[in-house]
Parts: C-alpha cells; sequence; structure tokens
C-alpha cells in the first residue's frame, strides 16, 4: 500500500515537471517565432544594419564575462 502512495506521488511530480518544462519550451519556442517575424522585416533589417548591433555585442561581452566570472565564485 505505502509502495502505491510513494509511486503516486512521484508519478505526479514528474507530470507536473514535464508539463512546466514543455510550457517554458513552448514560450521560448514563441519568442523565437516572433522574433523571427520582426527581424523579417526589411525596414527593421535596414535600421538594425544601420546601427551597428555587431559593434553593440562586441562591446557587452567583456562586460559578460566578467559576470559569468563573478557569478561562478
Amino acid at each position: 500500500m505505502a509502495h502505491e502512495i510513494t509511486h503516486r506521488a512521484e508519478h505526479s511530480m514528474n507530470g507536473s515537471t514535464d508539463k512546466e518544462t514543455l510550457y517554458m519550451l513552448g514560450g521560448v519556442a514563441l519568442v523565437v517565432f516572433g522574433v523571427g517575424l520582426i527581424l523579417s522585416n526589411p525596414s527593421i533589417r535596414r535600421v538594425l544594419g544601420q546601427t551597428g548591433v555587431g559593434n553593440f555585442v562586441s562591446a557587452a561581452l567583456p562586460d559578460l564575462e566578467r559576470y559569468f566570472r563573478l557569478r561562478s565564485m
């Protein structure tokens, strides 16, 4: 009897974790899809090309590396 109760509890916990993971991955997929739709617009691509997003990313990389180094301590 106790084995059945623990088995049910483990099964219900795994089910909720699986459902949460599914929701999270679904949300990530929607974000990626939305960004793809936005970036497919020629005017937005033109604006991003003029601002030089690559320069911004290369300027931010040292700060991100420092942040991850501090966080791992």
